[in-house]
């Protein structure tokens, strides 16, 4: 068949907020039509961007961005910067999980545990490529920004899959907030000496009120700033702990024990829950997006294989069952009086990076299932996202491990495993809708969607199987 082409001058959007009428415009080409919603602006358009088709089956769409974030104030637009985005990220990802990593995978040791760590991080930025397609596409659809999973899941899946979004997402969220509260006024209790509900309600009231006060630029520098602070205690570590560090032990490795570690593995690689924030922060700039995803993922990706070959080839005999303990980490405390407090510091900033990135998450989410309008700062989302899990740290400060594992287990690879690829093929394959289509992040088609839902089933049944079998 041969290709009709033609050029459409489209006006580049300017979004303020979800709730504003929407004003509908029709492209249409001989039998080719489509509409899009597109939210009309309060002050003069931007440029105008060129949109070039082929076809009905290969649409082709060059543009920069999506939309222009505007200052509500004096309406000037605010761009996310690539930079932001990878910190967003990389600060989201270095959370509670790189705590547990040595504790998980000591029976199967550095040589097995750093394979898996590559294959998980390979899945997760997939299923977080995935995330950021199908919203880019909300986000065309609806004429809106900040689309959050709930949108997305109601655009494609329905109302079942709002319903799995929700209770996946919310469970996920808290359970990890919960996580990040108890270790870190742990540590704080410990090095301030103060009680343990002034360290926690110190910590969550001042990352929150960095996350509600905080501008984009603002946060984007904090978790810069977060990121630097890790980057620097963790090659402090690295330097004070390689003397003992033993590389026969890294060599030696048990295959068999992986599978019981892919939960907490997979945990660790968590950010899917800031890519609807990355895409309304980045404009809808899909090269930049994926910038952002593949970079902010692969700096924690290398801290994890570094911590592990630190912790695990530091403590000699570690896989043995006779000398297996809970948390290596608490060894190596005991051990050395320099790497105490240099773990302490790594690991409450690696906590606060992660706690700001799900805040701006869970908060946005919860706006999106209030119906609160985009763009402006509202205090209920804040106090449903920072009080529970303040409270549930308090009533259980050795939640710690039980809140991950939960999480590891059932929700992420449900929420940010299954769902993106359901949600994806939904967007690409089903002919009820005509969205306008934009660049696959993700190849493969059917196959590749496929293999991200079965591999992430065949691990929540096998750990079903193995509880039911050990009770």
């Amino acid at each position: 068949m041969a290709l009709c082409s033609f050029s459409l001058q489209i006006p580049l959007l300017s979004i303020q907020s979800r709730r504003r009428q929407p004003l509908p415009i029709t492209l249409s080409q001989n039998k080719i039509s489509r509409s899009f919603q597109f939210t009309s602006p309060s002050r003069p358009i931007s440029p105008f961007r060129t949109l070039t088709c082929f076809s009905q089956r290969q649409p082709t769409e060059k543009f920069e961005r999506l939309f222009s974030n505007l200052n509500q104030a004096t309406l000037k637009r605010e761009p996310g910067s690539l930079s932001s985005g990878i910190f967003l990220v990389a600060g989201t990802t270095v959370g509670a999980g790189i705590l547990a990593i040595p504790a998980v995978t000591q029976e199967a040791g550095f040589l097995p545990s750093a394979i898996t760590c590559v294959i998980c991080w390979i899945y997760m930025v997939v299923t977080g490529l995935l995330i950021a397609e199908v919203n880019v596409n909300t986000m065309c659809e609806l004429g809106s920004g900040g689309v959050s999973l709930v949108s997305m899941a109601m655009r494609t899946l329905g109302k079942i899959g709002i319903q799995i979004a929700c209770l996946s997402y919310i469970s996920i969220h808290y359970a990890l907030l919960v996580a990040y509260v108890a270790r870190s006024s742990d540590i704080l209790t410990n090095f301030l000496g103060i009680p343990l509900w002034e360290s926690a309600t110190l910590f969550s009231m001042v990352l929150g009120g960095i996350c509600y006060f905080g501008s984009q630029r603002f946060i984007g520098a904090i978790n810069g700033f977060l990121v630097f602070g890790i980057i620097i205690s963790f090659t402090a570590l690295v330097g004070v702990t390689s003397g003992n560090l033993q590389w026969n032990t890294l060599l030696q490795g048990n295959f068999e024990a992986v599978p019981s570690s892919i939960p907490i593995i997979v945990l660790s690689f968590v950010y899917q829950n800031v890519v609807p924030v990355l895409c309304t922060n980045l404009e809808g700039d899909l090269s930049k997006v994926r910038t952002a995803i593949v970079l902010g993922t692969a700096i924690p990706l290398l801290l994890f294989l570094f911590w592990d070959a630190v912790i695990l080839g530091t403590i000699s005999n570690l896989g043995s069952d006779s000398y297996k303990i809970t948390d290596p980490l608490e060894l190596l405390r005991s051990g050395n009086g320099i790497v105490g407090p240099i773990i302490e510091v790594f690991s409450f900033l690696a906590i606060a990076t992660s706690y700001i990135g799900f805040v701006l998450g869970l908060s946005d989410f919860l706006a999106d299932l209030l119906k609160l309008p985009s763009g402006q700062s509202k205090p209920l989302p804040y106090l449903l996202t920072l009080f529970p899990p303040l409270v549930l740290s308090l009533l259980d400060p050795e939640i710690f491990f039980k809140a991950l594992d939960f999480a590891g287990t059932y929700g992420v690879l449900v929420l940010f495993g299954i769902l993106p690829a359901a949600m994806a093929w939904s967007d690409r394959f089903n002919d009820s809708t005509q969205p306008p289509k934009l660049p696959l992040l993700v190849p493969g088609g059917r196959f590749t969607l496929s293999i991200v839902i079965g591999g992430a089933g065949y691990v929540i049944l096998s750990e079903i199987l193995k509880n039911l079998g050990n009770p």
